[in-house]
């Protein structure tokens, strides 16, 4: 059976049931739409592909993944304009019980959210709305899903985009010093571009508030330091900034809303930071440009380099972590040694170990 795109989204436009008196349909015409085979014909034993697949969840106890094709994707639906992040947590405590498959996908019929999932690499994000599947891009994209998701595997690693936000704050940190700022001052003002960025892509600023603040603004640095300055004073208060609402962050980052002098230089690497993965960028960053700004003899290097987890790593395993893990053998030998005690304890005595052993652990 085959289905044409313009047949699909003209049915699923029109549908308003609840989940699950749809998802089944609306994913085997995806199958159709695409050229596959649905669940049954392609594995009639549903041990590899099929609906309400069991799956123990990261967090203890038995949940069911909505589909899944082991080896390309876990997908979990939900009803029409429900929270579809809530049903990508859902999938993030499935995906080891689904062997860990290269792409987790949420839909709600009108969307269709795909995020790759590979360690070490940062999380790619395509999402395809209904009138996506008319274009040849979109079609193409629901193909790949189905036959070949290592065609959207990311090519960049994490570590490669931290260290290019590094170097992109590096050069926007030489920039601003020509101006006569205090190191520490640069220091201040990147720490909060760089918070910033973060919260937008945590969701904790609105959705692409830099993207649309730079598109306003970007041939006027003016402008720009100006709506800036507006938005530092919104979040050290909370409030309103345009008709986006902006949460109170304490903490004293934005006690003031001094934006440093900025020209045309400036403006485009800020534009070329922001179009970085955010997603991808280890929050380390952060420890750079406070060690850099705060220290005397590296203030030259700051934004040059950034500390990586492998030399936090080095650091914190002989000070904290060793330390940690001879204190919990300890523990455990211990427990260890009163649970025998206590399988040889009789009567009175076994209560009063079990209930011992059990404070312990």
């Amino acid at each position: 059976m085959t289905i044409t795109p313009q047949d699909f989204v003209s049915k699923w436009k029109r549908v308003t049931a609840r989940e699950k008196q749809t998802y089944q349909e609306h994913f085997i015409d995806l199958c159709h739409l695409a050229g596959h085979q649905t669940p049954n014909d392609y594995d009639p034993t549903g041990t590899h592909f099929g609906f309400e697949m069991g799956a123990a969840k990261t967090s203890g106890g038995q949940g069911w993944a909505d589909v899944a094709k082991y080896g390309f994707f876990g997908w979990e639906y939900k009803g029409k304009d429900a929270d579809l992040d809530k049903a990508y947590e859902q999938l993030l405590r499935y995906r080891d019980a689904l062997q860990n498959p290269p792409l987790l996908i949420v839909s709600d019929i009108n969307n269709i959210i795909i995020r790759t999932n590979y360690t070490n690499l940062p999380t790619r994000t395509i999402t395809l709305k209904l009138d996506d599947l008319l274009t040849a891009e979109g079609l193409k994209t629901l193909k790949t899903v189905f036959f070949n998701p290592e065609q959207l595997k990311p090519q960049v690693t994490i570590e490669s985009v931290t260290q290019e936000a590094a170097r992109q704050f590096s050069t926007l940190a030489n920039v601003l010093r020509k101006f006569g700022e205090e190191p520490q001052e640069v220091a201040h003002f990147l720490i909060r571009l760089l918070f910033c960025l973060f919260a937008e892509d945590i969701g904790l600023l609105p959705e692409r508030l830099f993207p649309r603040l730079l598109e306003q603004t970007r041939h006027n640095s003016k402008d720009f330091a100006g709506v800036l300055s507006q938005l530092f004073r919104a979040m050290n208060t909370g409030g309103y900034f345009g008709a986006d609402k902006i949460l109170h962050f304490n903490g004293g980052l934005f006690d003031d809303d001094r934006v440093l002098q900025l020209d045309s230089s400036a403006m485009d690497i800020i534009g070329d930071i922001d179009r970085l993965d955010w997603g991808a960028i280890k929050p380390s960053i952060f420890g750079t440009l406070f060690e850099r700004g705060l220290d005397p003899g590296k203030r030259s290097q700051l934004g040059a380099h950034y500390t990586g987890e492998d030399d936090i790593i080095l650091i914190v395993e002989p000070v904290l972590m060793a330390p940690l893990r001879r204190e919990w053998g300890k523990i455990k030998d211990e427990v260890g040694r009163m649970k025998d005690e206590e399988r040889k304890a009789k009567d009175k005595k076994k209560k009063d170990l079990q209930k011992k052993s059990n404070y312990s652990a």
